[in-house]
């Protein structure tokens, strides 16, 4: 069972690079290991045979909330009063943690504060109810929680998956020829071989175990998916809603292709995210489409690094230029999008360097102008390099001869979903979900609050731990992807 989360969690790299773990079961006892860095540096072969069970969950971290620390690793884990294993993973970021964290200190919750991040106080306040189970416990939890979550959490012999009412964040159910598998992208049960069952619904709540599978909801159903998904967290190979994350971005670059046309001699993708709108738009502009910048494989996603100097490293460590291909050449150059504007900058100015005669930039999302609060690391307005600014003068800033954005309506259009299902607050700052106070919003709002000691002594190895008879530790992200299985 560890070795198929293994290989789901190798799926969903692409969401979270920062740490990754896996919580296995045996029916007796939880057993968590975790780690900081990639799926394939924390996990080998002699750690996944001794993580034995029928039941795991994992988790590959993206942090929103909380420093990246082994802390703030997930899957996340407590001992229920009762004496029951818990080990949670999360996908999304909520926006009432300061209010559940006064709840939780007000009620004197045991251990809400051992690391800094929503995840963690999540599982402290579903473990702390001694008088009921911990699907019950999740039920009273549950509809507490404001802002975007996809949850996968195991005690010793049961599997649970829940999702937001809004739905801001994907979260498939799968089934498997001997058992049930929950992942974030249908990706991810493709690799280990399960078929798609259905997403799971927003407000509900699913517990499998040996008797089969059970659902229940604990809020209606409002629906507001993240439009960002189809734009770039998303590999191109899954679905959302019924839609190819793929197909829907080649539809974007036609559209972009028609909304802003130009006079060209190539069209050239930032790869990898660009490479579907770039296929788009040249195939509906009629100008040739080529490979202007070769990426290195062993560089992550630059987006999604925690520190702004690991970005700017990474932009150039990531592309290096074809100088034969864009040498004397007219460009459009495709992204998915411009958030702080960093990565456009190094890329045109290498472009330049390169020999390139013009620079057009063409985007495969309108300009983002807010901080998103649901599980995307720009929370701050003053990091956006398209607030206050218009078009011409984002232009300027990354030295383009041109620039251009698809409009909301295409990119809409594109994801073949309706307006009023889509979360689109990074493009309009109208937000699905009501924020609270903005002194407890933010990425740190857990930071120095009721911290304490672990109690348990620090691993010594890695990040095994003991805890009166169990093995335990701690995995899981506001913002990363969790993977789920279980046989039935």
């Amino acid at each position: 069972m560890s070795k198929l989360t293994y290989f789901g969690l190798y799926a969903l790299q692409h969401r979270g690079q920062e740490a990754a773990g896996i919580a296995v079961s045996d029916g007796t006892s939880v057993v968590v290991y975790k780690d900081l860095g990639l799926v394939s540096q924390v996990f080998d072969e002699a750690t996944l045979g001794s993580l034995r069970g029928f039941l795991a969950v994992g988790h590959t971290r993206y942090s929103t909330t909380g420093a990246s620390t082994w802390e703030n690793a997930q899957p996340t884990f407590r001992t229920t009063e009762a004496g029951t294993g818990l080990a949670l993973c999360h996908n999304g970021n909520l926006v009432n943690t300061g209010e559940l964290a006064a709840k939780a200190a007000d009620a004197g919750v045991p251990g809400a504060f051992v690391a800094t991040n929503d995840s963690d106080l999540v599982t402290a306040l579903i473990a702390a109810r001694p008088d009921l189970s911990v699907e019950a416990a999740a039920m009273e939890v549950l509809p507490q929680l404001r802002g975007a979550f996809s949850f996968t959490f195991m005690d010793e012999d049961t599997l649970y998956a829940a999702r937001d009412p809004q739905g801001v964040r994907p979260l498939v159910l799968g089934r498997l020829e001997r058992g049930w598998v929950v992942a974030s992208e249908t990706a991810a049960l493709d690799i280990v071989g399960a078929s798609v069952v259905r997403e799971v619904e927003p407000g509900e709540l699913i517990a499998i175990d040996e008797n089969g599978l059970r659902s229940q909801h604990f809020a209606p159903a409002d629906p507001k998916g993240c439009v960002f998904e189809y734009v770039y967290l998303a590999r191109p190979d899954t679905t959302i809603s019924g839609r190819g994350v793929h197909a829907a971005r080649v539809e974007i670059g036609r559209r972009l292709a028609k909304e802003h046309p130009v006079e060209a001699d190539l069209v050239i993708p930032v790869p990898e995210s660009g490479t579907p709108a770039a296929v788009g738009y040249a195939e509906a502009s009629g100008i040739p489409y080529g490979l202007g910048l070769v990426k290195n494989s062993y560089v992550g996603r630059t987006f999604i690094q925690p520190s702004q100097t690991i970005r700017q490293l990474g932009i150039r460590l990531k592309l290096n230029p074809l100088r034969d291909v864009i040498r004397g050449k007219r460009l459009v150059v495709v992204d998915d999008s411009i958030v702080r504007g960093n990565t456009q900058r190094a890329l045109i100015r290498m472009l330049r360097e390169a020999g390139a005669v013009e620079v057009h930039v063409r985007i495969a999302s309108p300009p983002v102008k807010w901080p998103c609060f649901y599980g995307i690391d720009f929370a701050s307005r003053a990091e956006l390099v398209a607030n206050g600014l218009e078009v011409d003068g984002v232009r300027a800033s990354i030295n383009a001869d041109s620039l251009g954005y698809v409009s909301e309506h295409g990119l809409i259009a594109s994801t073949e979903q309706p307006a009023n299902r889509l979360c689109t607050a990074c493009f309009t700052g109208q937000y699905p979900i009501p924020l609270g106070e903005s002194e407890v919003l933010g990425k740190h709002v857990l930071e120095g609050i009721g911290r304490t000691p672990l109690p348990m002594a620090m691993p010594t190895e890695r990040a095994v731990t003991g805890w009166t008879g169990q093995q335990a530790g701690s995995a899981s992200v506001p913002g990363g992807a969790e993977d789920a299985l279980t046989r039935p």
